[in-house]
């Protein structure tokens, strides 16, 4: 298992998978967004795995006032994502191909 834990600061899911990871010794290597600049490729692999209505974060009051919020077209929301990465509803957590979003143990169970 190769896990990726795409984080932000002051997130408490992103806390919460990690401790589920570390309490069952899972290697994983945990990317904040501040630091790590995301790929096209990854995030076009988050929009198939997540779909984009479920990627961006809409409940986020500063996200509805980014125009990205109301993007409905791949082309568009990738380059808005890669250059402002707190749009994303964050945690989403990879392995390999697979993704999820936010805490979800009973989803990371089934990787093992």
């Amino acid at each position: 298992m190769n896990i990726q834990i795409y984080c932000g600061k002051k997130n408490f899911d992103a806390q919460k998978a990690e401790r589920w990871f570390k309490e069952r010794r899972i290697p994983f290597q945990a990317l904040d967004l501040k630091k790590h600049k995301l790929g096209e490729r990854e995030i076009r692999l988050m929009l198939s795995a997540i779909g984009m209505e479920n990627l961006i974060d809409r409940e986020d009051k500063k996200v509805k006032e980014h125009p990205a919020c109301y993007y409905d077209r791949a082309e568009m929301l990738i380059p808005a994502i890669q250059e402002n990465p707190w749009l994303l509803k964050l945690p989403i957590v990879r392995n390999g191909n697979k993704m999820t979003q936010g805490y979800r143990p009973e989803e990371w169970e089934k990787w093992e």
